[in-house]
């Protein structure tokens, strides 16, 4: 199938598209940036919310500080199954500004309050937008090409770990309300820089907007609305909606249906699905195997441990290594972060989904194996603690801690994109509430170490996984995924 859909020739990609794309994503991205000023904001208030001479009415107890690092995954969990249905009826433009809103109401409550069930609400009322920043994704993966579409998608980890980075330098050198000062203003340019963007071409085709389509595909790619390319590439895009497209891939290219599928008869303009994305999904066996296997590897990503490390950065560090600054150990953690997801963004779209899934699984195995040992044994100098915690962390965001995200957004077909990026955030945030909630519970019952034993087997077995079970989406259109997923027996 994706051989004969080769004859639509796919647009190539101009220097000053790429450009366009690349500036799209940046915009698009700036809202992952307010997830990590949410992620940080915990880890350099909880001595303070702990202590004595905390702003609050009164100090947080440790079931309220669990709390505080996991009720935004319980927002997020809630506000899920919402973003499916925003995303296929308000637009993947309209549904992320949509849920930049949460951001800004969460700065203005902590703003406003000194209630320790304020703030706790404030945070689960964050998880919201971070639910449907993580979906916007989907709008990425719709506007960027082929061959550049691993790496824009995986950009979205680089402004979330900027944020991280620039929320633990606030909170070393500003005072706490100009923290909320600082963030409640980023967010609101977060929503205006979304609302320049032309919405993703591949909704407009969904919804049956064909000219709207047709100037957002000229827009991202810097071409005439009435060249050949844009009608070529409004052609496939009503292909991977086809109806009869899964049936054609099962039939392994049948010449007959092929040619009908391809029919350029206006007549027979090829016409989306009418049924509901549940009936959809349910007949399409390409996307009930992708959807299974994406669930796995966001499920073993989460369990590796990076989260933890994340949301308690600072009191991580401050019990691993005692002799340095954990703010500044916090610092140049996100630092690690960011730098590795640019270098993913640079190598994913060389290397590959698979290959690098594996490779950095193992690493991030060994790195997490080393750690526990290390700080269950305490075999060698603080000094190597806290070059065990990056060197995981770095090889962590180099594969297995972007690739599943970029996989949720890129192998399902259109009209089930939503609804399957919906049930794969709903169970990563059940997950992330269930890790960041148990953590301290498991530590103070097992030890730090052995904790770390834990995250290290999940490392090898999403390699295993991996490898079994993951075909190689690079450069790939929809309906060549499809066919992967068709073959691959999980």
């Amino acid at each position: 199938m994706d051989m004969k859909i080769e004859k639509l020739e796919k647009i190539k990609l101009k220097p000053s598209a790429f450009l366009i794309q690349v500036i799209a994503t940046i915009c698009i991205c700036f809202l992952a940036c307010q997830t990590g000023f949410v992620c940080a904001w915990p880890s350099f208030t909880i001595e303070n919310f702990k202590s004595n001479d905390t702003v609050l009415s009164t100090p947080m107890t440790t079931f309220e500080v669990s709390l505080l690092g996991s009720l935004g995954n319980i927002g997020a969990f809630a506000a899920t199954p919402f973003c499916g249905y925003a995303f296929n009826n308000f637009g993947r433009k309209y549904a992320t500004i949509l849920f930049g809103l949460p951001y800004v109401l969460n700065w203005a409550i902590i703003y406003l309050t000194r209630s320790v069930l304020w703030i706790l609400l404030a945070v689960t009322i964050s998880g919201i937008g971070v639910a449907g920043q993580n979906a916007s994704l989907i709008f990425i993966s719709e506007i960027s090409h082929d061959s550049i579409r691993g790496g824009m998608t995986a950009l979205s980890a680089s402004g979330y770990f900027l944020g991280l980075m620039v929320g633990y330098a606030l909170g070393g050198y500003l005072t706490y309300y100009q923290v909320i000062y600082a963030n409640m203003t980023m967010a609101v340019i977060a929503m205006v820089l979304l609302m320049v963007l032309p919405e993703s071409p591949v909704f407009l085709v969904l919804v049956g907007k064909i000219e709207a389509a047709t100037k957002s595909i000229s827009f991202y790619n810097r071409l005439d609305p009435s060249s050949k390319e844009v009608e070529t590439e409004i052609k496939r895009i009503q292909i991977q909606l086809d109806p009869r497209l899964e049936k054609v891939l099962e039939a392994e290219l049948d010449p007959e249906a092929l040619s009908r599928l391809l029919a350029d008869k206006e007549e027979d303009k090829v016409k989306p699905h009418t049924e509901s994305a549940w009936k959809i999904l349910k007949q399409s066996k390409s996307s009930k195997r992708a959807l299974a296997v994406v669930l796995v590897m966001m499920a073993s990503s989460v369990l590796m441990g990076s989260p933890v490390m994340q949301v308690y950065a600072e009191p991580l560090f401050k019990e691993a290594v005692p002799s340095m600054s954990s703010n500044q150990c916090s610092i140049f953690l996100a630092l690690d972060f960011l730098v590795s997801s640019f270098v993913c963004v640079m190598v994913i779209d060389k290397f590959g989904r698979k290959n690098l899934m594996i490779a950095t699984s193992v690493g991030s195995g060994v790195c997490n194996l080393l750690l526990g040992t290390q700080l269950h044994f305490h075999w060698a100098g603080y000094w190597f603690t806290a070059f065990l915690i990056y060197a995981f962390n770095c090889v962590f965001t180099l594969g297995c801690g972007v690739i599943p995200f970029v996989l949720n957004a890129e192998v399902f077909l259109p009209e089930v994109r939503s609804l399957c990026s919906s049930i794969i955030m709903s169970s990563l945030w059940v997950i992330l509430f269930f890790l960041l909630f148990i953590f301290n519970h498991l530590v103070e019952l097992i030890g730090l170490g052995p904790v770390f034993y834990c995250f290290s087997s999940i490392c090898f077995f999403s390699a295993i996984f991996s490898y079994v079970a993951l075909p190689e989406t690079k450069g790939l259109s929809a309906d060549a995924i499809q066919a992967l997923f068709l073959k691959k027996k999980i």
